[in-house]
């Protein structure tokens, strides 16, 4: 007993002091630049000593990609809520996650990090920037199949890159036109309104560029199998959420679980004695009604787990 709640003391506070790092770093490479803050400067504005800076990164430019993949695993969880409880194939949820997802990006000046990439000689950064531009598409391409179906299936990428073409420069000269309070949404309807038309005269047309199939090729990782256990995980946090919803702990409880699901979704090499110790400490706090689904939490994880292993 003691053993454990040690043990989800050390995840939570290793979790949160990373977490506060990345967050520091977001608002100085803003503000300064990322070429022009320093090492030193993190340390001085997180208030942390180089042993631990080194102990989280090895790296500036690896500070940079965690900051990236922070922002890319919030946005996911906030365009995946918008999901509960809707259906899928509505095109107005996915203008919804489309707005979601620009207002986001403006709110924390990703444009301004992304440029630093462009103009940067890292290959590294270059290389993390063209896969997460991939993995953009590749939600596009999902969300097409939701709304589409699955008989288009074969043109959904070629309209899923013309789409995320045409979104980009109607939102870039629009705004060049009328300013950056014009209307976003407006933008956003007017571009998926096109795009149904679009899909259905490339489905007659028969003319195929990009086969879906390359996505797998892009992406590795991303394969059918893990998508599907992800969007299982991700429904089964929602619900033991929900039934944690009040109580004194219920702050611990959410930490808890979202250190859980990030280290199973985003960490290349899950360390599964912190899943377990984090799990043993929900089954032990937990009251009836969440044992089924902490049960299932569990086997989710398994079958995560499997299917990255075999990656």
């Amino acid at each position: 007993m003691y053993y454990q709640s040690n043990q989800k003391i050390k995840v939570i506070l290793m979790n949160d002091r990373k977490q506060q790092v990345i967050a520091k770093a977001h608002q100085l490479f803003v503000e300064k630049g990322f070429q022009s803050t320093s090492i030193i400067d993190i340390l001085e504005y997180s208030g942390i000593s180089k042993g631990t800076f080194y102990n989280y990164f090895s790296s500036k430019n690896e500070l940079l990609i965690a900051i990236f993949t922070s922002l890319g695993k919030k946005i996911e969880q906030e365009r995946n809520h918008l999901l509960i409880g809707q259906d899928p194939a509505d095109i107005e949820v996915f203008i919804g996650q489309l707005e979601l997802h620009m207002a986001f990006n403006k709110r924390n000046k990703l444009l301004t990090l992304f440029e630093e990439v462009f103009v940067s000689n890292d290959p590294a950064l270059k290389q993390f920037l063209k896969r997460m531009q991939i993995m953009h598409l590749s939600w596009i391409y999902h969300r097409f199949l939701d709304i589409f179906g699955k008989n288009k299936q074969p043109y959904l990428l070629d309209c899923a890159v013309m789409f995320t073409g045409m979104l980009h420069h109607n939102i870039h000269y629009h705004f060049l036109a009328h300013e950056m309070d014009s209307s976003l949404k407006h933008v956003i309807r007017f571009t998926v309104e096109r795009v149904v038309k679009m899909v259905d005269e490339v489905e007659s047309s028969g003319d195929q560029l990009l086969d879906p199939e390359i996505l797998s090729k892009w992406l590795p990782e991303c394969n059918k199998a893990g998508l599907v256990v992800e969007k299982k995980l991700y429904h089964i946090v929602s619900a033991l959420k929900k039934h944690m919803n009040e109580g004194a702990d219920q702050l611990e409880h959410f930490e808890l679980l979202d250190f859980i699901q990030e280290e199973v979704i985003h960490s290349k090499t899950p360390r599964k004695f912190l899943i377990k110790s984090a799990l043993a400490t929900l089954r032990e706090i937990s009251d009836d009604v969440w044992q089924p689904d902490l049960q299932k939490l569990e086997e989710i994880i398994e079958d995560f787990l499997s299917v990255k292993s075999n990656i």
